[in-house]
């Protein structure tokens, strides 16, 4: 799925035109980041939590010129998935009768 698929979603779910929806991303979006800059982790009871998290500077090689080089250091962001997000992954499959 892509943004626009989401979008298109979006606004089938909550009766909204597509613009209407696109603004509602952008919106959760930037609140998003704004949360990760300002306390460095939002969760999502049951969905998920993400954390920002400081990738340390590191030896790296251009592919191309087969040249090494160092990695400057930068923020990146992990997400770990909720009890209940993880519980709609992986549905419990039903568990054979051994009575039978």
């Amino acid at each position: 799925m892509n943004r626009s698929d989401l979008i298109k979603r979006v606004a089938g779910r909550l009766l909204l035109d597509d613009e209407e929806a696109a603004t509602f991303i952008r919106v959760w979006e930037e609140e998003v980041e704004k949360a990760l800059i300002e306390d460095g982790e939002i969760g999502l009871m049951g969905f998920g939590s993400f954390s920002l998290w400081k990738q340390t500077a590191r030896p790296g090689r251009n592919p191309r010129a087969n040249v090494f080089c160092m990695i400057a250091p930068r923020n990146s962001v992990k997400f770990k998935p909720g009890k209940f997000l993880l519980e709609h992954l992986n549905p419990k499959k039903e568990e054979p009768d051994e009575n039978v």
